[in-house]
């Protein structure tokens, strides 16, 4: 690779910065967003970071996360002690807490009885977390052993009927243990129990705000580029839309937006980048018709995965070919969140599927990589876009994937298959906003699953393909929940589908919530 797999992004040493320690919780990425909503920078860091590797990454605290395990299992998740004698703040959630107690010398328990659910938490003494709070508190338990006597130098600061020690600090030393869950809302006062270890235990300066975040990504950016000419892949979506406002407020004219239009595009997109980026913006845009090559390409090729890395290749060679016509021009700027670097497969995180612009990216890329937004969450890239003045439309748009429709065909992608996905598609965007629920939802789409089925319409027999209707609530797509859909919305969207579109006889909807599903089918 040309240079650095990832640049210009904001730079995380202007920033306290947070460790969240991931034991397998399902709540491990909520911690991180509850920590940036505390306006400090957070990172999720694999259970086996050792105490020299947390040093270099210089935080100003750690949090050590719940899990699904039992400290007693024979293959129980353990952290490297070390930790514990770096000077730095820790705070143990849940597993985390355990693993806290056990490794500093305390005694985890069998208690005979399960806590999962609300609990009436009494706060005992004085304490840093639960200070100015109510002396009941209602807070989210999910265990089974508990701390049943917390180690040397820790005061229990609070407990529950099934937890004699749910709660325990050491103020000297700096470490701290909860057994609830202080990062579900419903947990009362959780966030403030979060900004008292931040702010007054870890002394983190909140500075991670959207403002901040522009300032130290414009500064980012042009140490990155130099005097050099970046390309944008924009695609008219939130993620490389803020990527490109971005980069243009740090180098101006000095931009080049590549559009490719690869055919996998949703109805109008095409017209609508064009309009928006070229004409009310006035950015550098060169529109690549690039249809042909990519249904190609993928002709015959039915593996998710493999779909993702050809597209993902493509886009690079048609960069190439631009760049090569651009003096200068050695950066490709890329709209990659981090929840694309968590699924995509790190040394932090197990790899879900490859994101076309991370894990799809051939080993061969001529460019350096400028990815402002690689440390952000979606929401916090929708306040940064609002901060940089993009309309709303952009802004809220429901995400689309890099490689469009090519991922919501299951199967081979052919052109009969994309027209009448995309037809369907239409309506089915329509038929929520007319609900009023696209500001509601985070995805709302069509799949069209390479199979057809027997139907019947009016006196004769039809045999055409079914839509699936995928719709999902969610506040940074590492979880999701299916979206309830009123009925009336739902049969609708089926009636027009079926009698609108020519190809498809069949209407179902996907009830599936993440995990164990993923959000897109591929």
């Amino acid at each position: 690779m040309a240079g650095p797999s990832a640049s210009g992004h904001a730079s995380q040493a202007d920033f306290d910065r947070v460790l969240v320690v991931d034991f397998g919780a399902q709540y491990a990425q909520l911690i991180a967003r509850r920590v940036r909503e505390a306006r400090v920078f957070s990172e999720i860091v694999p259970r086996d970071i050792t105490a020299q590797q947390i040093m270099e990454r210089g935080p100003v605290g750690i949090i050590l996360s719940g899990g699904p395990s039992s400290v007693y299992a024979e293959d129980a998740y353990g952290i490297d002690p070390k930790i514990f004698e770096l000077g730095i703040p820790v705070l143990g959630i849940c597993y985390g807490h355990q693993v806290m107690a056990q490794t500093l010398g305390g005694t985890v328990a069998s208690t005979g009885t399960s806590e999962f659910g609300p609990a009436n938490l009494a706060v005992l003494g004085d304490s840093q977390l639960f200070s100015d709070q109510p002396e009941l508190l209602q807070v989210w338990m999910s265990h089974n052993d508990a701390v049943s006597d917390a180690p040397e130098g820790f005061t229990v600061t609070a407990s529950t009927p099934d937890a004699p020690v749910a709660a325990m600090e050491d103020p000297a030393r700096r470490f701290y243990g909860v057994q609830f869950h202080p990062e579900v809302k419903h947990t009362e006062h959780g966030q403030r129990v979060l900004e008292r270890f931040l702010w007054i235990a870890c002394g983190a300066r909140p500075t991670w705000t959207h403002v901040g975040i522009i300032e130290q990504s414009v500064a980012a950016i042009r140490d990155a580029v130099g005097d050099g000419i970046a390309i944008c892949g924009l695609s008219g979506g939130v993620d490389s839309s803020v990527a490109a406002a971005l980069v243009h407020k740090a180098i101006g004219d000095r931009l080049v937006c590549v559009f490719v239009d690869h055919g996998l595009m949703r109805h109008g997109e095409g017209e609508q980048v064009e309009e928006t980026f070229r004409n009310a913006f006035h950015m550098n845009l060169i529109h690549v018709k690039a249809e042909d090559r990519f249904l190609a390409a993928l002709e015959g090729v039915a593996d998710p995965e493999e779909k993702r890395k050809i597209i993902g290749e493509m886009f690079v060679r048609v960069f190439e070919e631009v760049a090569s016509d651009i003096e200068g021009a050695d950066h490709l700027v890329q709209g990659t969140l981090y929840p694309d670097v968590i699924e995509s497969g790190t040394k932090d995180a197990a790899k879900i599927k490859s994101h076309h612009n991370v894990g799809g990216l051939p080993d061969d890329i001529g460019f350096e990589l400028v990815e402002p937004l690689r440390d952000l969450f979606k929401d916090e890239v929708r306040a940064v876009g609002e901060e940089l003045g993009l309309p709303e439309e952009i802004v809220w748009r429901q995400p689309f994937p890099g490689p469009g429709l090519g991922v919501r065909i299951i199967g081979d992608i052919t052109k009969e298959r994309l027209d009448i996905l995309r037809a369907a598609d239409v309506i089915v965007l329509d038929e929520i906003r007319k609900a009023g629920l696209y500001r509601e939802i985070w995805q709302t789409f069509g799949v069209l699953p390479a199979i057809k089925s027997v139907g019947v319409q009016g006196d004769s027999r039809t045999y055409a393909y079914p839509l699936i209707v995928r719709a999902v609530t969610s506040d940074d797509a590492m979880t999701a929940d299916w979206a309830r859909l009123p009925y009336e919305v739902l049969a609708k969207i089926s009636s027009r589908v079926i009698n609108e579109v020519d190809g498809i006889n069949r209407v179902a909807y996907d009830i599936s919530s993440k995990p164990p599903a993923t959000i897109e089918w591929e």
